[in-house]
């Protein structure tokens, strides 16, 4: 039996804290998001029963939630128990998510760039869908009409896509009092009044096109993209480069550690102690 002689410090204290530093608020968020996500489920009834997912055509934004929270609290994980721990393991995995993660952004926003009109038709044809699954879901109708409201919107195109979805068809077989409306998130409100009006966008579309803008947005929200994105480059670019440089330094700091690690554990092997 022989015993190692540690002469000098294993790692560099500046790397291994800083690297748990990076990654506890991660590990953290990601076990929020997760709870949330769960939370939301369990308001749903999904928990009790699982099959509601498989009635639900659209979009559910707990998916989102789920699956950041899931990556951030992996990611957090191997990054603070990999610093603490030196385990060569862990900061190797930490070290090829992220790096893994950060081609995956580079070649997206290059496909986008490339692909624009691809991109923005299947971007349509997302909305769409959701229009349709718009009463099927809470969350995917809170989201929907959070950015009608904000970005002063009505559907993908336009008021119309809204005969899609059943409850607000102008079918004759329709029944539901929104028959041939929009939902309240397409109407212009008026700052003067404090309480929105939920029945603003009813009867609307029964209307001649002419008088729409009167009642409410007649620009689809698919335009409303295409607007914002010229004047907002710069912020997207700079919320990409800030992305970028973080997720560079978690794989500055883990590379740092891992050669550490290295070091100390060639040096052992020359300078056993017996």
């Amino acid at each position: 039996m022989y015993y190692y002689r540690y002469e000098n410090a294993e790692v560099s204290c500046c790397y291994k804290y800083l690297m748990f530093s990076y990654n506890i608020i991660f590990w953290f968020l990601g076990a929020a998001l997760i709870a949330a996500g769960l939370w939301a489920w369990s308001e749903k009834g999904v928990l009790q029963d699982l099959s509601v997912l498989t009635r639900i055509h659209g979009f559910d934004p707990v998916w989102a939630l789920l699956v950041a929270g899931f990556v951030m609290f992996v990611l957090g994980f191997a990054g603070c128990v990999g610093s603490l721990r030196e385990n060569l393991c862990l900061l190797k995995a930490f070290s090829s998510m992220v790096g893994l993660i950060f081609v995956l952004e580079v070649l997206a926003v290059v496909l986008v760039l490339v692909f624009q009109s691809q991109v923005f038709e299947w971007i349509e044809t997302f909305f769409m869908n959701n229009i349709r699954a718009y009463r099927d879901d809470i969350d995917l109708q809170n989201l929907i009409d959070s950015l009608q409201t904000s970005s002063w919107c009505c559907g993908a195109q336009g008021p119309d896509d809204w005969e899609h979805n059943p409850y607000f068809s102008c079918n004759s077989t329709n029944n539901s009092r929104e028959r041939c409306g929009v939902p309240y998130s397409c109407c212009v409100f008026d700052p003067a009044e404090s309480v929105v009006n939920s029945q603003c966008g009813y009867d609307v579309r029964k209307s001649l096109k002419s008088d729409w803008s009167m009642q409410i947005h007649t620009r689809g929200c698919i335009s409303a993209l295409e607007q914002w994105l010229p004047g907002n480059l710069y912020t997207v670019a700079l919320v990409f480069v800030i992305v970028s440089v973080l997720q560079m330094l978690g794989i500055y700091l883990a590379r740092s550690l891992i050669t550490d690690v290295y070091k100390v554990q060639i040096n052992h092997i020359r300078n056993p102690v017996y």
